[in-house]
């Protein structure tokens, strides 16, 4: 099982959005034949997945609170 305390680095941000950038640019140049619209398609998919990975990140809190102490004391 993996540790949940590991952080998950720029890397695999940008790895996620460019994997998903390249499906989609695959899906669209099959269906368009159009290399400006594909590349269009395929920078706006990798920006949206990645502003979107990176705002779910961001709500994932990472403290080490005992739940059972109270926080102010």
């Amino acid at each position: 099982m993996t540790n949940p305390n590991t952080k998950i680095g720029v890397n695999v941000y940008l790895a996620l959005s460019f994997i998903s950038a390249v499906v989609v640019g695959l899906i669209a140049y099959g269906g368009l034949r159009d290399l400006g619209k594909t590349l269009i398609w395929a920078g706006v998919t990798f920006i949206v997945v990645l502003v979107g990975i990176a705002t779910l990140a961001l709500t994932v809190k990472d403290d080490e609170h005992d739940p059972n102490q109270p926080r102010l004391k």
